[in-house]
């Protein structure tokens, strides 16, 4: 607030400095003190300067009228007596749009100068320069004012759009943390939970065996701590994708694909799940996200039948086209095996966040004959070139 009124305070000085120094030139064309009305005329035109700003319109009226007095009281009408309007004209320009202001300047500067030829004596055509002169002055402050109302709308909207760019960055950040926290969260899904659910299973049948065949149970117990020991591993290899980059290094193995779902297999087959595999087509090459997608489809797909088909039997089919490759995983949901009770998870959600994550498509429901089919379709890159020789039908290897 103080800085504003000192710059009132000093808009109204200069004003009534200019209007003193414009009432030294008399009408004889000599130099001398201004007149009292020189003052009076200065000091009214520079009071009325403060409303220029809550009443732009307003203060250019006042203001052009203290010009118009000038001659009538006997004053030579010159640019720095008329300097209050010029200041006026400045502000009304930077606060109102191009038309309204020239609807309000052009009659003011016509005014400023139409009543002088009738009040100065021996008025020649010399004198027109010097009026056109006035007349110009509050027009020219008039341009520089909007010249300085586009600088400020510039500037404006530059900030705007440096707030804009700014939140929409923020925004961004957000969003990738966001995409980052649910990418590890499936990768602790998919891996963790596999292994968990297989360590469960061979707990299961070593606990059964203990009564029934203890000569068995020792190798249950074994694949239970190589589990675990896998799990352990997975783990702190997905733990390591939060380090930094100048952290310890974390495993370089490479991720996972359709080569390693032979031994994704044996892993549920010693934990008690009877799985078979089936192939037809020509295998193609797939890109790493795509083969790592299909391959914790197939992962979370079986560990789904491990813990909530009671150890049903399950079927993995791959049936490869020329644009995609199809993959469906199905258990027969025996009633003769008791169903798990364990509780709803995020497997279906992160795998069909894996699958669109690729331009995918799946499919999961009950079947109408019982159990449970997962159908994905992935895409292949239109470069694919096939890696097998297609046989003359449909390739079906069984693995039990």
């Amino acid at each position: 607030m103080t800085r504003r009124w000192l710059l009132e305070a000093t808009v109204v000085a200069v004003a009534f400095v200019l209007c003193l120094l414009g009432g030294l030139l008399h009408a004889d064309d000599t130099l001398a003190a201004p007149p009292v009305q020189t003052y009076l005329l200065a000091a009214v035109g520079s009071a009325v300067l403060p409303a220029r700003r809550r009443a732009p319109v307003a203060t250019v009226v006042a203001t052009t009228l203290c010009g118009m007095l000038a001659a009538p009281l006997g004053l030579l009408v010159t640019p720095l007596l008329v300097a209050p309007a010029a200041i006026s004209a400045y502000s009304l320009a930077v606060r109102t749009g191009g038309r309204a202001a020239a609807a309000v300047l052009l009659p003011s500067a016509a005014l400023l100068v139409a009543v002088t030829p009738f009040f100065e004596a021996d008025f020649s055509w010399e004198d027109t320069g010097r009026l056109l002169t006035v007349a110009a002055s509050p027009l020219v402050a008039a341009v520089f004012g909007r010249s300085a109302r586009h600088r400020r709308a510039y500037l404006a909207a530059v900030a705007e759009r440096a707030r804009r760019a700014e939140e929409s960055r923020e925004s961004e950040a957000r969003q990738r943390v966001v995409e980052e926290r649910l990418r590890i969260a499936r990768e602790l899904h998919d891996l963790v939970a596999h292994q968990i659910t297989l360590a469960n299973a061979q707990a299961v049948v070593a606990a059964h065996l203990l009564d029934t065949r203890p000569e068995q149970t020792r190798t249950s117990l074994d694949e239970l701590v190589r589990t675990t020991r896998q799990a352990l591993d997975e783990l702190r290899g997905a733990v390591g994708l939060l380090r930094q980059p100048d952290d310890a290094a974390t495993s370089t193995e490479p991720a996972p694909g359709l080569s390693q779902v032979p031994a994704l297999l044996e892993t549920f087959r010693r934990s008690g799940l009877d799985v078979t595999i089936s192939e037809s087509g020509t295998a193609s090459p797939l890109p790493p996200a795509t083969d790592l997608t299909a391959y914790r489809v197939i992962q979370e797909a079986l560990t789904n039948v491990t813990r909530h088909a009671g150890g049903s039997s399950a079927r993995v089919h791959l049936t490869w086209v020329r644009d995609q490759v199809a993959i469906t995983v199905t258990d027969t949901g025996d009633a003769s095996r008791p169903r798990s009770g364990s509780p709803p998870g995020y497997g279906l959600v992160g795998m069909r966040e894996r699958v669109t994550a690729v331009s995918g498509t799946l499919s999961a429901g009950h079947r109408p004959e019982g159990g449970f089919l997962v159908s994905v379709h992935l895409p292949l890159p239109p470069t694919a070139v096939p890696t097998a020789a297609a046989s003359d039908g449909p390739t079906d290897s069984e693995n039990r």
